[in-house]
């Protein structure tokens, strides 16, 4: 592990204090540090002035486990992938947390943004498994191709089942980024010909998190690692291992567009007169009611926009098996299967039902107060 603390090394960047703490209270907000009790805040190693409910700040939380940690190191493998993930990540316009993570830890292998090549680069990255295993995070971009030996995908004459389990062994947990590294993704849609599946498939002795999005988001990706960095440990996930905080409710959940849905207008194309109001696109095969994603509330290109708010409806890339989900433009053909505990993908079922029963209990409710209105004037 790197010798010197995150902050340090921060310092020697030109980082005022200033920012640092500015830094502190962006990765506070974006892994919900504000939420953590006093409890499990008094076994995190805190000075006792931090101990105390009245001196704590989440600012101030974060400011000490930058300022006592050394970085992370990080080894990034590409299996079966466009890179999506990693192009999304560099063209983050979020750079204050993007470099705040990948800038201070330490990203000892990544075959796309590496400078060396070839057996120079595995090289560097055998040596930086040796060099701190047990210590490292895992990165992996990309479906698994176990069929036919792994011979489908190959990287510096292995194959990619044997790249993966050697990174795997000496990891002390796993990033699955992208659809494609979590549930397999394109690679895996019928007829699958590479016979491509997920990490966790392959790997299940190791602490897995699933970023899944094709691509995934790169503020949720930072997040995680900002979580690792600060805490030591993976956050909270669901049954698909997927990170609760980021993953926790649907699109559907907190779209801007869901006040039409709730009165039952619908876009019926893409030049009618609702597409153009703005109207609910679930009619348009909007899979928003039963995906998992923090799309409408982080949003992408810093906040800007994201499908929904452009015009295009979900097409579901969060979720396992989309691309074998039904058409993406043919409404109420995404699956069912939801996260256990979960009723929120409940909506696609009811869908149209529920958003029309609702504009005419509404209409209903308008009509009575016009009848009263109108028997008041004629008295």
């Amino acid at each position: 592990m790197a010798e010197d603390s995150i902050y340090n090394e921060m310092k020697k960047a030109g980082i005022s204090r200033r920012n640092f703490l500015k830094y502190c209270g962006l990765v506070a907000g974006v892994i919900g540090i504000s939420d953590v009790p006093f409890t499990k805040l008094a076994g995190a190693n805190l000075p006792a002035g931090l101990s105390k409910q009245s001196g704590y700040s989440p600012e101030a939380f974060i400011a000490h486990a930058l300022e006592s940690k050394p970085r992370v190191p990080i080894i990034w493998l590409e299996l079966q992938d466009c890179a999506g993930c990693s192009e999304a990540l560099t063209r983050s316009q979020s750079p204050t947390l993007v470099d705040l993570v990948l800038s201070k830890i330490t990203v000892e292998y990544h075959e796309t943004l590496s400078a060396a090549a070839g057996f120079q680069a595995e090289e560097a990255k055998e040596a930086a498994m040796k060099k701190y295993a047990g210590q490292y995070i895992l990165v992996v971009e990309g479906s698994a191709s176990p069929k036919d030996g792994g011979i489908y995908c190959t990287i510096g004459g292995k194959s990619n089942m044997d790249v993966l389990k050697e990174a795997a062994a000496g990891a002390a947990a796993i990033i699955a980024t992208g659809n494609c590294a979590a549930y397999g993704g394109l690679p895996k849609a019928n007829p699958n010909p590479t016979g491509a599946m997920g990490v966790s498939e392959i790997i299940t002795d190791k602490p897995i998190i699933n970023v899944p999005g094709c691509p995934a988001i790169p503020e949720v990706f930072t997040g995680i690692v900002a979580h690792y960095l600060v805490f030591g440990t993976i956050p909270e996930l669901d049954d698909l291992k997927r990170p609760k905080l980021f993953y926790g409710n649907t699109i559907h959940d907190r779209c801007l567009r869901r006040p039409f849905y709730d009165a039952g207008k619908y876009a019926l194309s893409y030049d009618d007169e609702g597409a153009q109001k703005g109207w609910c696109l679930y009619k348009l095969g909007c899979k928003g009611p039963t995906t998992y994603n923090s799309c409408a509330t982080l949003k992408w290109s810093g906040g800007l926009s994201f499908p929904i708010q452009s015009g295009h409806p979900c097409l579901g890339c969060s979720e396992p098996n989309f691309w074998d989900g039904g058409g993406f433009y043919q409404g109420q053909s995404a699956p069912l299967d939801r996260p256990a505990g979960s009723v929120a993908g409940v909506a696609a079922g009811a869908g149209a039902a529920l958003g029309i029963g609702m504009a005419l209990a509404n209409q209903a409710k308008k009509k009575k107060a016009h009848v009263a209105e109108s028997s008041e004037k004629e008295e």
